[in-house]
């Protein structure tokens, strides 16, 4: 099953149809249907590793100042409290806790699933980002969930590799800043090249501007674990930026050799 990483920009992103949800969508009439899928998004950024492990995990709109349509939005994916344990289980001697409350499925995730799995259908867990962890330390919890892939879980981790609210300019809706293509491009030399390396991208001279704070930059580092443990580097299937500031750059390891098999 492929593990893939998605720069999911605005909520909007999950009414609206332009070419990086079209990417999505395509993608997702491409993949096999998962046995569940473990989400790792940037808003679900706190000071511990848990994972949802209720049977029907709350739609939470994470943001303010959108229309009501979205605020209406629903995913009513069922959870999977079984596959919440698997997680805990491989990521051992790394503690996941099992959160059967607190938490739910957030933006981050649902904008992506509604063009990826748009029917809702498929179970969905998600895993929180420890705040407290190292971008190593990351990277190696990626490497432990590499067995749910052979379990048949989609890992799909959520954030952006340039993510810079405060540097936004709407009258670029398309383009990138050049800091923001410095940055993105080197990211994109490293993840196919040597995932594991990521962390590194930390000492870029256009880090801190790319990333002021770690939460969107840190899900790709769970991809670059998974992909460093199954021996691939990860192939983009969408790239591009928003407003200046933000980098849509998608990743997916394992996709050509699943694809293939399924057809």
């Amino acid at each position: 099953m492929p593990a893939l990483f998605v720069g999911h920009g605005s909520p909007m992103n999950a009414l609206e149809s332009n070419r990086f949800t079209e990417a999505w969508r395509a993608l997702g009439a491409r993949l096999p249907v998962p046995r569940a899928i473990l989400a790792i998004s940037a808003h679900w950024y706190v000071g511990a590793s848990a994972v949802t492990a209720m049977a029907r995990p709350r739609v939470i709109h994470d943001f303010s100042g959108f229309p009501p349509e979205l605020f209406a939005f629903d995913y009513p994916a069922p959870g999977a409290p079984d596959v919440a344990a698997e997680v805990a289980e491989v990521a051992a001697p790394m503690r996941v806790a099992l959160d059967a409350e607190s938490w739910g499925i957030d933006h981050g995730t649902w904008s992506v699933l509604a063009h990826l799995f748009p029917r809702a259908d498929v179970p969905v867990v998600q895993l929180s980002i420890d705040a407290s962890k190292g971008l190593f330390e990351h990277v190696e919890l990626g490497r432990r969930l590499e067995p749910l892939r052979r379990a048949g879980v989609l890992v799909l981790a959520s954030g952006n590799v340039v993510h810079n609210l405060h540097r936004i300019d709407w009258t670029q809706p398309h383009s990138g800043f050049d800091w923001a293509r410095r940055f993105d491009a080197a990211a994109s030399e490293c993840m196919t090249s040597e995932p594991a390396a990521a962390p590194a991208l930390s000492v870029h001279a256009d880090f801190a501007m790319a990333v002021p704070t770690p939460e969107h930059f840190v899900p790709l580092l769970y991809l670059a674990g998974l992909a460093d443990a199954a021996g691939e580097v990860p192939d983009p299937f969408v790239d591009g930026f928003a407003y200046g500031s933000l980098s849509m750059t998608a990743y997916a390891v394992g996709l050509r050799s699943t694809v293939a098999g399924a057809g």
